[in-house]
C-alpha cells in the first residue's frame, strides 16, 4: 500500500526541477511549489503515526525543514517522494523515541466505552461498528506499550497492508530485520492481551 499521493509512474520532473532551481538560486516560489506538492504526503505520513502530544503541523514543518537541509544528498537514484517518505518516517521515529513508552496497558488506563471494546475482543465477540472509534483508541494505547521501532512495523504490516519491501524502502531495514521486528512485537502484544485477560475474567464474574 503507497502513502496517500506516492505514485512511483508519475513524472517526478518537475519535482527534480524545482530541487535543482532551489539549490542553484535559492528560489522561493520553487520551495513554496515542492512544499506544496509533497504536504500531502508528508502529512498522511505524520497522521499515520503521530506520535503523542505532538501537533501535526509542527511535525511536517520539522520534516521540510530537514527536507531543504538534506536535499543536496539526494542522489535521484529513486523517486524524490520515496526519499521524502523515508524522511518523513524517520522524523517520526526520532520523536517516538523521545516519549517515554507505556511499561503496560491496564484497565484503569481505559476509559469505560473502551473497557467494553476490549472485553467484547477478548470474549471474541464482535465489538459494535459504534465503537469504532474507541477500538482505534484501544489499539494505539495497546501500540504504545511497544518500542517505536516494533510500533511502526506492526502499524505498516498488519494496520496499514504494507509489504517488507515497501517497509524497507521507508525505514532502511532488512526484510529479515523486519520480519524479527514483526514477530517480537506480536508477541508482546499478545503477552498484554493475555494479562489483561486475566485481569478480565474476575472481574467479569464479579458483575
Amino acid at each position: 500500500m503507497a502513502e496517500a499521493g506516492d505514485d512511483p509512474a508519475r513524472d517526478d520532473s518537475h519535482f527534480r526541477e524545482d530541487v535543482r532551481t532551489w539549490l542553484r538560486e535559492q528560489d522561493e516560489a520553487a520551495a513554496r511549489r515542492l512544499m506544496a506538492d509533497l504536504y500531502p504526503l508528508v502529512i498522511t505520513i505524520i497522521r499515520g503515526r503521530l506520535p503523542r502530544r505532538t501537533a501535526e503541523e509542527d511535525l511536517a514543518q520539522e520534516v521540510f525543514m530537514k527536507f531543504f537541509e538534506r536535499v543536496r544528498s539526494y542522489d535521484g537514484r529513486a523517486p524524490l517522494k520515496h526519499w521524502v517518505s523515508r524522511l518523513a518516517v524517520n522524523v517520526c521515529l526520532d520523536h517516538l523515541r523521545a516519549e517515554r513508552r507505556r511499561p503496560e496497558l491496564r484497565w484503569a488506563d481505559l476509559t469505560e466505552t473502551e473497557s467494553d471494546v476490549l472485553d467484547a475482543t477478548l470474549a471474541s465477540q464482535a465489538a459494535p461498528v459504534a465503537n469504532a472509534v474507541d477500538a482505534g483508541e484501544v489499539v494505539d494505547k495497546l501500540l504504545e506499550t511497544l518500542s517505536p521501532d516494533d510500533r511502526l512495523v506492526i502499524q505498516m504490516l498488519d494496520l496499514e497492508g504494507r509489504s517488507s519491501p515497501e517497509i524497507e524502502a521507508l525505514t532502511g531495514w532488512s526484510r529479515v530485520a523486519i520480519r524479527v521486528r514483526a514477530f517480537r512485537a506480536r508477541r508482546k502484544l499478545r503477552k498484554q492481551l493475555l494479562k489483561l485477560d486475566k485481569v478480565r475474567k474476575p472481574r467479569r464474574n464479579e458483575q
